[in-house]
């Protein structure tokens, strides 16, 4: 059999007693029933501003989580930024490096064509001096085959062709037309002149020759009213092509062998 001291008991009349007490001290500290009235309508609005305090925190918090995510996007597209600029300047200084070298370059090869100029001007130089004396040696080629022509040509017409001729060959200008070849002889008791020209090489590109000569003739036919013209051309060589041509347009060819 268990012992122990009885649990006190509240009984209704007790827990009213007790709820009368705490009244009473409740309306001695606030003044009654319109006091407890105020107390309670005051915790109710401080409580509504608590409530709204709370939501203002929430928006800021919130407001502030948005920031940091924008400083935070902010600050990685700056570190992009950064890099991009520091890849074009990595990029501009290759440029201007290459623009140096490209610069090098282009002096240097300013500076060789200008050696080249120069190295043509005296080329251009030389060429002019080489062709010059090649001219002097074809002209002093030219006249002295001319001179032997002038010797041989009289005893070549009579051998072979039948002409005798009776006034020396001569160089003479006609007309405002230099005749290489003039002079005048006879053939079977006939009258008649020499008209002729002088070239080294005689073949088919050469055509132009039987115009020039056939111009020498005119000029010959009007001065002395020749009525028998001999058109001769002397040369060193002639081809065959060269040679038909001449003969079907009546123009006799002597080569320098022929003497």
């Amino acid at each position: 059999m268990q012992s122990g001291k009885p649990k006190p008991k509240i009984t209704p009349a007790v827990k009213r007693e007790i709820i009368q007490i705490v009244d009473e001290r409740i309306r001695e500290t606030y003044g009654g029933t319109e006091g407890l009235v105020e107390l309670r309508d005051t915790l109710k609005d401080l409580g509504t501003i608590v409530g709204e305090l709370v939501k203002v925190e929430k928006r800021r918090e919130e407001d502030f989580t948005r920031l940091i995510g924008h400083v935070e996007k902010l600050t990685e597209a700056q570190k992009r930024t950064e890099e991009r600029i520091e890849a074009l300047a990595e990029a501009q200084r290759r440029t201007e490096e290459r623009v140096d070298k490209l610069t090098e370059t282009v002096e240097a090869l300013t500076e060789a064509q200008k050696r080249t100029e120069e190295e043509i001007r005296n080329l251009t130089a030389g060429l002019k001096r080489t062709r010059e004396e090649l001219g002097g040696l074809s002209r002093s080629f030219s006249y002295a085959f001319e001179n032997e022509a002038y010797r041989m040509l009289p005893r070549v017409l009579q051998e072979k062709y039948g002409f005798r001729v009776t006034e020396r060959f001569v160089r003479i200008d006609i007309g405002g037309v230099e005749v290489n070849f003039f002079g005048k002889g006879e053939r079977e008791g006939k009258p008649v002149y020499f008209v002729g020209e002088a070239k080294i090489r005689l073949d088919d590109g050469k055509e132009r020759v039987f115009q020039e000569l056939e111009q020498k003739a005119k000029a010959v036919q009007k001065e002395y009213e020749a009525t028998e013209i001999v058109k001769i051309l002397v040369t060193h060589f002639a081809t065959r092509g060269f040679l038909r041509k001449a003969a079907e347009k009546g123009v006799i060819v002597i080569q320098s062998y022929e003497w």
